[in-house]
């Protein structure tokens, strides 16, 4: 089993990044829907993973009037080697955000929202009691908008996940986000089968599952195609499957840009496992598309 160091990671930095291959061509347009969301989202002081994690469909999807709301604020106290949300202490719960959250539903009259936060591995729940609150807000405000939550691992607490899928979101997601190898050594402070036995649990709550997969960051192919199998394995209804990029020359390097046939025939493969729906291409992130996933559950 082959890990990739930190020293490793910080020598890459100092190399040039690569030209992106010429599929990454994205359009950044402003328009009134995507000026809408970002005033009401600065207006209630909120957060998004859109914005924090450098996501390079936020002009789509905002145009679009879909966004995912970043809870429990933007510090995370975990160090994934690929992804740009800060890291380091955070600040108070703000017990007031849920509300928040839940007005901005209401008042961009969202008919699917997506609510995710960064880690928060010092509180005593992970910050479920929270994700909660805010799922109550929001079906108060909103009740005709269906919620998918993108949720961390909550350390293995079972207590905590079963907090969440109480209040019975539409979809609940969890990100694997890379293969078993590389798990120890991109995602640290995570565990690659507490992750696929939160996905397991939360389909004994009766939930829809979904979780997401990155590619470009060490694995093959074949190392891939066994994550969606583990997937299938512990009947995780739907997958995302995107290129990484990397956010910043600290983070780690791009290891391969994957072909946009590369990502097809991993859908392909993917349905034939038994998903219920896939979003598999070279821009695709973890919210993308969401809204129409409800219509394949």
């Amino acid at each position: 089993m082959s890990f990739i160091s930190l020293d490793q990671i910080r020598s890459a930095s100092t190399i040039s990044r690569p030209r992106l291959p010429s599929w990454f061509k994205v359009e950044a347009k402003t328009g009134q829907d995507y000026l809408d969301i970002k005033q009401t989202m600065e207006r209630l002081k909120l957060h998004t993973i859109c914005e924090e994690a450098r996501c390079p469909n936020r002009w789509e999807c905002w145009n679009a009037r879909t966004a995912t709301f970043l809870i429990l604020g933007d510090i995370c106290t975990r160090r994934c080697h690929y992804c740009s949300v800060e890291t380091g202490r955070p600040l108070t719960v703000d017990h007031e955000e849920p509300q928040r959250v839940a007005e901005a539903v209401q008042a961009l009259a969202l008919r699917h929202a997506v609510i995710t936060s960064v880690n928060r591995d010092e509180l005593p729940d992970g910050g479920a009691a929270i994700f909660a609150q805010t799922i109550r807000e929001t079906r108060r405000l909103s009740p005709a908008c269906t919620i998918e939550v993108l949720i961390p691992d909550f350390e293995g607490n079972e207590a905590a996940l079963a907090t969440v899928c109480s209040e019975q979101p539409e979809i609940l997601n969890h990100n694997i986000e890379t293969v078993r190898r590389l798990f120890p050594s991109l995602r640290p402070q995570g565990k690659y089968q507490r992750s696929l036995e939160l996905l397991r649990q939360g389909k004994q709550h009766r939930m829809t599952t979904k979780s997401g997969l990155i590619l470009g960051m060490g694995e093959t192919m074949d190392e891939a195609r066994d994550v969606m199998r583990d997937l299938r394995a512990v009947s995780c209804d739907i997958i995302t499957i995107g290129q990484y990029l990397q956010p910043t020359r600290n983070h780690l390097p791009v290891a391969r840009y994957y072909d946009p046939s590369e990502f097809s025939a991993l859908k392909e493969e993917g349905l034939a496992m038994g998903f219920t729906h896939i979003e598999s291409g070279p821009l695709v992130r973890s919210s993308y598309h969401a809204e129409q996933q409800i219509v394949s559950t």
